[in-house]
């Protein structure tokens, strides 16, 4: 294995780096003292050139890397989550490493981007405008009407997102600004048309704008309403012969080639509504893996972990699967339930007594 630069904020007791890597010695860990916490002898054993950061997204962490990959003449630079997508291409142009460029790492993140090319390509989307100032979502209310979704440009997940149904709404998005953990500043939001439909995931690996293998799932449901809601969320995958699955697949397959590609293989996850007229509407990429259970899911359905796949390839490592399957091996869906507390739970309706002897 090449020597790697790897960017990981994610424990190592959940995510087993040291496993997933032929040779883990080989890399050099950029992570913090929390993601190793409980696991001292696996830092020590497995990742020896590793350098803990207690401000993971601060700028000078970015320096740090820069260093260290320099200090071990690092031939690649790879991630894990999200987050630092656009820093490792970033270290990538500072070192001159082959990988997912800056071009490439802003449209998988940069959702006013993301959507510039996939429209610009033919893909549907919804109305979409940047939120630089607060006259930017005035004139998009204005002409497209309520409701309306705003979003950080660069978040993940459900992080910031805002439904704006009636005008009040407004108001209170706008006296939001002072505890927002996203800036209101100019680049940070964007706001888009509420699409309906069924909402629904694709995921896989792509390589070089094309999709070396992929399967859809269907929603339970609008997953950012669900997360704000604190409710169950979950997906189970579609049937081969579903008309959807094709028709997802088909659009996955133009938004992966309609932004810049990256060279070698990556984790994808892309998310879209299908609406009664079975046309999809793009709502986000990311060339990462989905979250949540969805790992889950394709590891039962296909044996493959989309994460431990992404992170290898990042690495230089073979790819465990290089076609696309015709069906998955099995129907297999999830759901994520809130925490709670059982209050109460229903007695069994045909309970026997116990045998005496």
């Amino acid at each position: 294995m090449p020597t790697v630069l790897l960017l990981s904020r994610q424990p190592l007791t959940a995510r087993p780096l040291q496993q997933w890597l032929d040779h883990p010695q080989d890399a050099v860990l950029i992570t913090t003292p929390k993601a190793v916490d409980g696991a001292e002898e696996v830092l020590a054993a497995s990742f020896p050139r590793h350098r803990l950061v207690d401000d993971y997204h601060g700028w000078a962490t970015e320096e740090l890397a820069e260093a260290a990959a320099r200090a071990y003449g690092v031939s690649l630079v790879a991630s894990t989550s999200e987050s630092d997508v656009l820093r490792a291409a970033r270290l990538r142009a500072r070192l001159g490493l082959p990988g997912q460029d800056v071009a490439s790492a802003i449209a998988y993140r940069d959702k006013v981007v993301m959507k510039e090319c996939a429209q610009a390509a033919g893909v549907r989307v919804p109305a979409f405008a940047a939120v630089d100032s607060p006259q930017d979502l005035l004139d998009f209310v204005d002409t497209n009407g309520l409701p309306v979704v705003v979003k950080p440009r660069a978040g993940a997940g459900a992080e910031g997102v805002a439904f704006l149904r009636e005008p009040a709404d407004i108001t209170d998005f706008f006296a939001r600004e002072r505890g927002s953990a996203v800036p209101y500043l100019p680049g940070q939001w964007m706001v888009e048309s509420l699409a309906h439909g069924d909402f629904h995931h694709v995921d896989g690996i792509m390589q070089d704008g094309r999709v070396v293998h992929s399967w859809p799932a269907r929603y339970t449901g609008g997953l950012a309403e669900r997360v704000r809601e604190n409710l169950h969320t979950g997906s189970i995958l579609l049937a081969p012969d579903e008309a959807t699955t094709h028709t997802l697949q088909r659009m996955t397959a133009d938004v992966i080639a309609a932004l810049p590609p990256a060279p070698h293989p990556l984790a994808f996850h892309l998310e879209a509504w299908v609406g009664p007229d079975g046309i999809p509407v793009l709502c986000e990429i990311a060339s990462r893996a989905g979250g949540s259970l969805i790992g889950d899911q394709y590891i039962r359905a296909f044996g493959v972990h989309l994460a431990r796949e992404g992170l290898r390839a990042q690495c230089g490592l073979p790819l465990t699967l290089t076609t696309q399957p015709a069906a998955p091996s099995r129907s297999v869906g999830h759901v994520l339930l809130p925490p709670a507390t059982v209050s109460s739970s229903p007695r069994p309706t045909h309970a026997r007594s116990p045998t005496r002897s």
